[in-house]
């Protein structure tokens, strides 16, 4: 079967028309009138039960504040309980003490604005860091740090290490790993093996010990309350004086007398919100890290701008570099993060509906595009981010630094992103081609729970061109060739008797594509975090484009901008700030 051009733009256009447009936040984009009568009221009003805004509460609280939580999920915990709890305050904790290594809030400021580090792709980690929000966080690291401890949270009793760092400082290490405990966790929905509670990482152990410590303090928390949109005195000026909230389809008012905080998680779930950032991302990246436990749908950002608040940190979310964009991990299910894998004991097993396959060895597989083309290495890695000695010998601020990288352009998720050639900005899906042997290689068992065959992220033929008939779902905008997947897998089989792969340079391939039955296991890039947001200053204070704080709108975690930093650290600095800033506004709301 051969597609020219025009058939392409066709078949796009239409699958595209059928598709419609996933994920649009219901925030609206209007400013709403203030109303005249609330429903419920506190001081400080926090949208989002994770990191930031189990901090924030309880920080807020213990100042004297009454709090109320607003959590859109029948669940606590964001895409934090889903992470793996790591956490990487320095500037000479406690624990770094403990174990000799010299830290300071200057070297960590230092660190994390060395315009000189750069990826072996060229991409610089720090560069474009907002200078005053990496002071705040340089400075309130050790007392965050030692408020967690003090709030229950439990770290692994080792020095800190590199292990999961994003984007964490050259100099030294400064990774601590929250316990899991006893804590049931979300992805099997019961706890971690006795043996490993205290040595195994999960952000399960960091979130239960704050949701037991915001209950003891006296925060309010409302599940199932979704913000629709923020009250402001009028629509460019004044206080912020509270939220609308969706609560299963009742409408409420939430009052706030002294702030109202932002925590609500990030954007990459909002696909025209994240195609502002890359245009590339559209549809067809839906397996987003941390879903279906909690969604990134932009929504304190949009409610933010909707009242004037500006995006900032830009770079940070465009930039190659770090776990923005994952390869896939696990294959044939549509949630394939490599460090999250959902169980059938999970609460949200029935959305997830399938563990998927964990690819041990990327020589049991080859990866085509929708049109059954192969289009990159399959061994190839995603892009790296900066951590303790990436970098060595390293001087702070040398040219040396980069010059002495390695070039290495890490282009599997380029390569993955690049399309078929029509007028469609996405790539498409990418398929994970393997026949039977591989199965008994790997030693996968291809059919449910492990698998997601009917949501159609995993496919079985007995040939290759029965295969390529089969692939059918909704993200696949077009047939998928029989003819070309057939002659890609003929050529690689040629591959692996020569020894060399003259379309990719995969390292000597290894195995042949010959024995029934064949399969086709979703295998497209994932979507990870969120590294660009609102517009914040040291204080966590929201402002607006000309540079003006909002009064009483604060903002933390992945819904601020500012900081190229992955995670819990960026997280739960911000929630310290925010809930002692905002316990300590006046109020006029």
């Amino acid at each position: 079967m051969t597609l020219n051009r025009r058939d392409l733009l066709i078949s796009g256009g239409a699958a595209a028309a059928a598709g419609g447009v996933a994920a649009v936040s219901p925030v609206s984009a209007q400013t709403p009138r203030v109303p005249a009568k609330w429903d419920h009221e506190a001081d400080v009003v926090v949208i989002g039960a994770g990191a930031t805004g189990f901090t924030a509460a309880i920080v807020a609280r213990e100042a004297g504040s009454s709090v109320i939580v607003l959590e859109a999920e029948k669940h606590i915990g964001g895409h934090a309980i889903t992470s793996g709890g790591n956490v990487p305050l320095g500037g000479g904790t406690s624990v770094q003490k403990k174990h000799g290594i010299e830290d300071s809030p200057d070297l960590l400021f230092r660190d994390l604005t060395d315009w000189s580090v750069v990826e072996p792709n060229g991409f610089p980690d720090y560069r474009y860091n907002d200078r005053e929000i990496i002071r705040a966080f340089a400075d309130n690291s050790v007392p965050t740090f030692e408020w967690l401890v003090a709030h229950g949270v439990i770290f692994v009793d080792k020095a800190p290490d590199g292990a999961g760092g994003n984007s964490v400082g050259n100099s030294v290490p400064r990774e601590m790993h929250c316990a899991v405990m006893n804590w049931p966790m979300v992805q099997t929905g019961k706890p971690a093996d006795p043996s490993i509670q205290a040595t195994k990482s999960s952000g399960n152990g960091l979130i239960r010990p704050l949701e037991v410590a915001a209950k003891k303090a006296g925060v309010e928390i409302l599940l199932e309350h979704r913000m629709t949109s923020i009250y402001r005195q009028s629509p460019n000026s004044g206080r912020v004086v509270g939220v609308a909230v969706d609560a299963k389809g009742s409408k409420l008012n939430i009052r706030a007398r002294k702030a109202v905080i932002v925590a609500t998680g990030g954007s990459t779930g909002n696909v025209n919100f994240r195609r502002m950032f890359d245009p590339r991302l559209t549809e067809e990246y839906c397996g987003l890290a941390g879903m279906p436990w909690s969604n990134q749908d932009a929504s304190g950002e949009l409610a933010g701008m909707a009242i004037g608040a500006s995006l900032w940190g830009l770079y940070n979310q465009t930039g190659e570099f770090a776990y923005k964009i994952t390869k896939a991990g696990a294959i044939g299910t549509q949630y394939g993060y490599v460090n999250l894998r959902w169980m059938p004991g999970s609460s949200v097993f029935d959305r997830a509906r399938a563990t998927g396959l964990h690819v041990n060895d990327w020589q049991d597989v080859i990866l085509v595009n929708m049109l059954g083309n192969r289009f990159y290495d399959e061994t190839g890695k995603q892009f790296t981010a900066n951590d303790y000695k990436s970098i060595d010998p390293y001087t702070e601020g040398s040219y040396l630094n980069a010059k002495n990288i390695k070039y290495n352009p890490n282009n599997f998720i380029n390569a993955a992103l690049a399309g078929i050639g029509d007028a469609h900005n996405g790539g498409g899906p990418i398929w994970a081609i393997f026949d039977a042997d591989a199965v008994t290689r790997e030693k996968w068992n291809p059919t449910p729970p492990n698998v997601d065959v009917d949501a159609g992220f995993f496919f079985q033929a007995d040939t290759l061109s029965d295969l390529a008939k089969k692939i059918v779902m909704k993200y696949q905008r077009l047939p998928m060739p029989s003819a070309n997947l057939e002659t890609t897998v003929v050529r690689y089989n040629s591959f692996v008797d020569s020894g060399i792969d003259e379309d990719f340079g995969k390292p000597k391939p290894l195995h042949k594509i010959v024995t029934p039955p064949f399969f086709a296991a979703w295998s497209t890039p994932v979507v990870h975090d969120t590294r660009a947001g609102l517009r914040i200053n040291a204080k966590c204070q929201v402002m607006a484009l000309n540079g003006q704080v909002i009064p009483g709108l604060y903002c933390g975690g992945e819904s601020a901008g500012g900081f190229s930093q992955h995670g819990l650290a960026r997280a739960t600095y911000q929630g310290y700030v925010a809930g002692n800033t905002a316990a300590a506004e006046s109020g006029r709301g």
